[in-house]
């Protein structure tokens, strides 16, 4: 696993303006932040060389893209060799109807995140593109209904001090 970055409560607090919008420009994150813009533009720099930032992305509409069903596929390999785990993967990842790829632990090895135009193109695409290929054991579909984005990625809270341990002191 990677290793941590700190982050100070500027750092954390551009990072959380930044989520919510990406567009926002330096003057106005310099503001909000309480902070001089080359102050800004100097710690988001840093940020993205650092690896915390890894870019930005636009979000479409699947439905508006004519992509109004999403689902999302549990899939099991077998063999599940590491010979058969990248070919796999990039040819799922190239499938225009894909948005995420998960490897996963448990009796499913993947989780696909697909959008659709409808039922007929999802089935078409789970036995063309997925159950024909040799490697893939088993498909399982479920549809999504609806999805909400959460709030911004945060590191996780300090663990508070144990009770009657000296707030000044470290472990």
């Amino acid at each position: 696993m990677a290793d941590s970055v700190a982050l100070d409560p500027v750092d954390l607090h551009l990072l959380r303006l930044l989520q919510n919008d990406a567009r926002t420009t330096y003057r106005d994150l310099a503001a909000q932040a309480g902070v001089a813009p080359s102050t800004c533009l100097d710690r988001v720099a840093r940020l993205r060389r650092a690896g915390v930032i890894l870019g930005h992305r636009l979000e479409l509409d699947p439905a508006r893209m004519g992509r109004g069903l999403q689902a999302l596929l549990l899939v099991q390999v077998r063999p599940h060799r590491r010979e058969l785990v990248g070919p796999f993967v990039e040819r799922i990842r190239a499938l225009p109807e894909s948005r995420t790829v998960f490897h996963l632990t448990g009796p499913d090895d993947y989780l696909v995140h697909v959008a659709v135009a409808d039922m007929t193109d999802l089935q078409r695409l789970v036995l063309d593109e997925f159950t024909s290929r040799r490697e893939v054991a088993r498909v399982e579909t479920r549809l999504i209904f609806q999805q909400w984005e959460c709030g911004p990625l945060l590191p996780p809270a300090a663990p508070a001090p144990a009770p009657g341990a000296d707030p000044g002191t470290t472990p």
